[in-house]
């Protein structure tokens, strides 16, 4: 599929995480210092929107039901066996482009 854009870089400061629809699929985009990670948006538990949770340096919380993810790694944070999918992401200028695969 290759890459798509998926979000402008001011949309979300350092620190936070966002939801976004990129390509048919809903992603959740954390910026960490200024690095950027992305990764499939719904909790493994009950499907809760993890771009609407909580971010703790790496760590994003579901606003659901309080199960913990990894946002550099998509595992969970209590059992790393288990994860979501995460994505490539590029810096292109002021874009963020995911490869949405």
């Amino acid at each position: 599929m290759g890459f798509v854009r998926a979000a402008r870089k001011d949309e979300i400061p350092a620190g936070s995480i966002r939801e976004f629809q990129v390509d048919g699929l809903t992603v959740a985009i954390a910026n960490i210092g200024n690095k950027f990670f992305a990764i499939n948006n719904t909790c493994l538990h009950r499907g809760g929107p993890l771009g609407e949770g909580q971010l703790q340096g790496v760590a994003v919380t579901c606003p659901w039901h309080g199960w913990q993810y990894d946002v550099t790694t998509g595992k969970l944070v209590m059992n790393p066996a288990i994860g979501v999918k995460t994505y490539t992401i590029e810096v292109r200028g002021e874009d963020l482009w995911i490869e949405a695969s």
